[in-house]
């Protein structure tokens, strides 16, 4: 087996269990829910927000852009918040679907083909 054929198989398993886990984390987040019903939706997609805020507050801190703080962030920082805010997105597409695979896919095939032709 090639290194690429070796690599193409771990990052297929690893999408597969990026899957396993955003639904092993919608489901520990939906048995736990303050609010049901609408209100525990609506809460959920505002959760992204609050994520996308705190990649702003990390390149802020990062980039030391408030004198009176410094630079108080790193460049990691800025990955790990990003990080939140792509798993903060799937686990709200799952609230809104259970084929959040197949809806991702399908839309990323769609950026895909618009963005690159098809590349």
């Amino acid at each position: 087996m090639t290194d690429q054929c070796a690599s193409t198989e771990a990052s297929a398993e690893t999408f597969a269990d990026l899957w396993t886990d955003i639904d092993a984390l919608w489901t520990w987040l939906d048995e736990n829910r303050a609010h049901g019903d609408q209100e525990g939706l609506l809460l959920r997609m505002l959760k992204l927000s609050e994520e996308v805020g705190e990649v702003a507050q990390a390149v802020i801190g990062a980039t030391g852009q408030n004198p009176r703080k410094g630079t108080t962030h790193t460049w990691d920082d800025v990955q790990s918040e990003l990080c939140d805010v792509v798993i903060t997105a799937l686990v709200a597409l799952r609230t809104l679907t259970p084929d959040t695979r197949e809806v991702f896919t399908r839309h990323l095939a769609r950026v895909k083909e618009r963005s690159l032709g098809g590349s």
